[in-house]
C-alpha cells in the first residue's frame, strides 16, 4: 500500500461565524481535487461571536477537521504558530477565512510542491474593494519594513503559502513570544515559487487591521528583525557631536578673529528642544528593544489551548 502525502490546510479563526460555513464547503471542493491525504486545522482565537459554536459543531465526527480553541484571544501570529505545531503533516497552507484568498490555488501550490520548491506563495496582482487610503498604507508598510529589515519580505504577499515539512520544522524551532511570521516565512530561506493573483473582496464582515495596527505590525517586524534604528541613533549622535563641535569651533573662531557677539537665546532654545525631542525618541526606541527581552524573559508561553471538560 503506498502512503500518501498529506496536506493540513491552517485556518485561524477570529469573530468568523458568517464565513466558517462556506469557507469550509469551498476549500473542502479544492481539497477533494487532490491526491492528497488532507486535513482542515481550524484555530479560534478567543473569538466573541459564535464562531466556537459552528467550529464545535463542524468538527463533531469530522475526520477531515481538527479544531483548537485558545483560551482567550492571543492574535493572529500565536494563531498561525499553533497551526504549525499541531499539523503535523508533509506540507501545509495557512489560509484566511473571509475568502479573499482563492482557495483555487492551493492546487497551483501543490504542483509547484511536488516540483521541489518548498514554499510556494501568493502575492496579490491587485486589490478588490479596499480603499486608496489601505492600499496606500500597505505600500508604506512594506517599504518601511524593507528598508530598515535585516531580511527581503516579498511585496503584497500575506500568510497564504505553501510550506513543506523541512520549512515548518525549521521555524518550529524558532520559539520567540513576539511573532512576525512574514518575517520569520522569510528568514528560514528555501527554495520559493510565486503566484500571483487578483484578490477578492471580503465574502462578509470587516478587517480588524487599520492603520495603527498595520503601524504596530511594522514596528514589530523591524525590531524583531533588525537592529537598525539603534545603529541610526548611534550614527544620527556622532553627526550632532560633530556638529556641535563645529559650531563651537566657528563661534571661538568668530569670537577671537572679529570679536563678534552672536546672539544665541533664539538658536539655543530650538537646539535644546531638538535635542530634548531626539533624546525621548531614541528613549522610545530603546524601550522596544528592552520590553522584548523584557517578554523573552518571562518565559510565558505563546498561546493556551482550552481544555475540554
Amino acid at each position: 500500500m503506498i502512503n500518501r502525502k498529506t496536506l493540513c490546510v491552517i485556518a485561524p479563526i477570529y469573530n468568523e461565524e458568517s464565513n466558517i460555513i462556506l469557507f469550509y464547503n469551498k476549500i473542502k471542493s479544492v481539497l477533494e481535487c487532490t491526491d492528497l491525504d488532507w486535513k482542515i486545522l481550524f484555530i479560534n482565537d478567543g473569538s466573541s461571536d459564535k464562531s466556537e459554536q459552528i467550529l464545535l459543531e463542524l468538527c463533531k465526527n469530522n475526520n477531515k477537521t481538527q479544531l483548537l480553541n485558545f483560551t482567550r484571544n492571543f492574535g493572529k501570529e500565536s494563531a498561525l504558530t499553533a497551526g504549525l505545531d499541531y499539523a503535523n503533516s508533509d506540507a501545509v497552507i495557512p489560509i484566511d477565512t473571509d475568502l479573499q484568498d482563492p482557495p483555487e490555488l492551493i492546487l497551483e501550490m501543490i504542483k509547484y510542491w511536488q516540483k521541489g520548491f518548498d514554499i510556494v506563495y501568493a502575492r496579490r496582482a491587485s486589490r478588490k474593494g479596499e480603499s486608496f487610503l489601505k492600499i496606500i498604507t500597505a505600500r508604506l508598510f512594506y517599504r518601511f519594513i524593507n528598508s530598515f529589515s535585516d531580511i527581503s519580505i516579498p511585496k503584497n504577499v500575506g500568510d497564504y503559502r505553501l510550506l513543506s515539512k523541512n520549512v515548518v520544522d525549521d521555524i518550529n524551532k524558532m520559539r520567540e513570544k513576539n511573532r512576525f511570521m512574514k518575517g520569520i516565512f522569510s528568514w528560514v530561506g528555501y527554495p520559493s515559487k510565486e503566484i500571483l493573483f487578483v484578490r477578492d473582496e471580503r465574502n462578509s464582515g470587516e478587517s480588524s487591521f487599520n492603520f495603527f495596527k498595520l503601524f504596530n505590525f511594522a514596528l514589530d517586524g523591524i525590531t524583531s528583525f533588525s537592529v537598525a534604528p539603534l545603529r541610526l541613533f548611534f550614527y544620527l549622535g556622532l553627526l550632532i557631536m560633530f556638529l556641535s563641535f563645529s559650531y563651537a569651533g566657528f563661534i571661538i573662531i568668530t569670537t577671537l578673529l572679529y570679536g563678534a557677539n552672536i546672539p544665541g537665546y533664539a538658536s539655543l532654545l530650538v537646539v535644546v528642544l531638538f535635542l530634548g525631542g531626539l533624546n525621548l525618541f531614541a528613549i522610545g526606541v530603546v524601550g522596544e528593544y528592552v520590553s522584548r527581552i523584557y517578554q523573552e524573559s518571562k518565559g510565558r508561553p505563546i498561546y493556551l489551548i482550552k481544555k475540554e471538560s
